[in-house]
């Protein structure tokens, strides 16, 4: 999400319990923008649609156990009275209720909940108390899109690897854990949750086109980026529709894939110097002018309704994707929604997020235990089941009560284990520079959104190129 994307799956249905049997181990857009910080309302809109629909669909699974992971004797009152804490975090990531079993775990310990509706503001406050050096809170949670930012500050967060519990890396998916990391080495945030990509696809539709719909020859028509959009050539030219939401979105998803993002690991500007960025824009912006894009903005009321409208026939789909297909196509069209178990050239990920402890905490080592008790596979199990945020744990992947889990309106489709599947793909973290997000968000969206209203792909691609180096210099 810059923003969100805070994950948040709200898709699971028919779900059998969690339990609190999960080892220690766990697993491991962006739209708006405010002039020096990008907002990704993206991401937020996901979190806030999310949340009520994952209630609905997960309301027969009960709580998980608490995590055996924290200390004894942790946040006992002092002799100046109990321990303070405070934690912010922005949309939803589901700790109203384990902040209260926290609390009611560690008597001596108080935290005040400071919650932000929408992740662009909150980045950009963070980074104004950051650089005053006051005003933050003991844990500050970061959306991973905009973690190149603060990253750049390391210096200004605690290494949770020296003040936290100890041997905890094993807990995630080794890219999630890697781009939570300084380049010095110095781990500046546990992962919270992530979002493994794949696809989803108007089954209805394509019939309706005469292209099949099995899961294996769907499979095939989205292992590239070159097939998938020979099959919207097929799409588009039996029914005149278009074949995806908007060019961005799919651009987007295709520069995460890559090494490196706008920004080389010198923290150079890469958008000319990386061919495989034009070469992305180039095949995106040749399907757009074929007729594939519906030219919707991505989160607007208009992409909203498309989903209802089958206004497009296929759709990246993150994790917490499925939670907002469900709100925005209705019951109506329950069903004809299918989730594939594939992305052109493998898997990605699309949102996530992270907990930090600023050195302005008062309190870093008990900020830290807080943390670490937060992203235990146990609480990110119970966060998922409240919102749907999926896991970046291992042990919290592997578990059968996550991988039996189904979703309904997607016919059935075991989301658990299908995602869980999607996320393995993902084997390193994207390098993301100062900067990247708001080249993605402020740049390339709205360059790409002028190629589908009529300007040459050259034209685009030029002003893309010429914004990048306004912001990088």
């Amino acid at each position: 999400m810059a923003n969100p994307p805070r994950i948040a799956m709200g898709a699971l249905s028919g779900a059998s319990a969690l339990t609190s049997s999960v080892a220690r181990a766990t697993l491991a857009t962006r739209l708006g923008a405010l002039p020096e910080l990008p907002s990704n309302e993206g991401h937020e809109v996901r979190r806030i649609l999310t949340s009520a629909a994952a209630l609905a669909l997960l309301a027969g699974a009960t709580a998980c156990g608490g995590s055996s992971e924290t200390p004894s004797g942790q946040g006992q009152p002092s002799a100046s009275g109990p321990i303070e804490l405070t934690i912010a975090t922005f949309t939803e990531f589901g700790y109203e209720d384990l902040i209260k079993e926290y609390e009611a775990a560690h008597p001596g310990m108080k935290i005040t909940h400071r919650k932000t509706g929408q992740g662009g503001p909150y980045h950009q406050d963070m980074l104004t108390k950051l650089s005053a050096g006051s005003g933050l809170a003991d844990v500050q949670a970061l959306e991973e899109g905009h973690i190149s930012t603060f990253i750049d500050k390391a210096d200004k967060f605690n290494d949770l690897s020296e003040i936290g519990p100890k041997d905890l890396q094993s807990r995630w998916l080794p890219w999630k854990y890697d781009a939570g990391k300084a380049k010095d080495g110095k781990l500046i945030g546990y992962g919270t949750d992530i979002g493994p990509l794949a696809m989803c696809v108007r089954t209805d539709l394509l019939q309706a086109a005469n292209m099949p719909t099995e899961p294996a020859k769907l499979k095939e028509m989205l292992a590239t980026w070159d097939s998938y959009f020979a099959a919207g050539d097929q799409y588009t030219k039996a029914t005149g529709k278009a074949w995806f939401d908007s060019s961005s979105q799919i651009f987007n998803a295709m520069v995460n894939q890559l090494d490196t993002g706008y920004i080389n690991r010198d923290d150079s500007l890469a958008i000319e110097s990386n061919p495989k960025i034009k070469e992305s824009w180039d095949k995106v912006t040749a399907a757009a002018k074929r007729g594939q894009t519906a030219k919707l903005t991505a989160f607007s009321n208009e992409w909203n309704s498309g989903f209802k409208q089958g206004a497009f026939a296929t759709k990246t789909c993150p994790s917490w994707m499925l939670g907002v297909i469900k709100q925005q196509a209705g019951p109506e069209n329950a069903g004809k929604w299918a989730v594939v178990e594939a992305f052109p050239e493998g898997g990605g990920n699309w949102g996530g997020s992270y907990l930090t402890v600023p050195k302005q905490s008062k309190h870093p080592k008990e900020a830290a235990e807080l943390a670490a008790w937060l992203t235990a596979p146990e609480q990110q199990l119970k966060a998922f089941k409240t919102t749907g945020n999926f896991p970046s744990q291992v042990k919290a992947m592997e578990s059968s009560e996550l991988l039996s889990f189904t979703n309904e309106y997607f016919g059935a489709t075991k989301v658990g284990e299908l995602f869980a599947n999607q996320a393995k793909k993902v084997t390193k973290a994207q390098y993301k520079g100062p900067r990247d997000g708001q080249i993605q968000e402020n740049v390339t969206s709205p360059a790409l959104a002028a190629v589908e209203q009529g300007a040459s792909p050259e034209d685009g691609w030029k002003q893309a190129v010429d914004g990048a180096k306004k912001l990088v210099r």
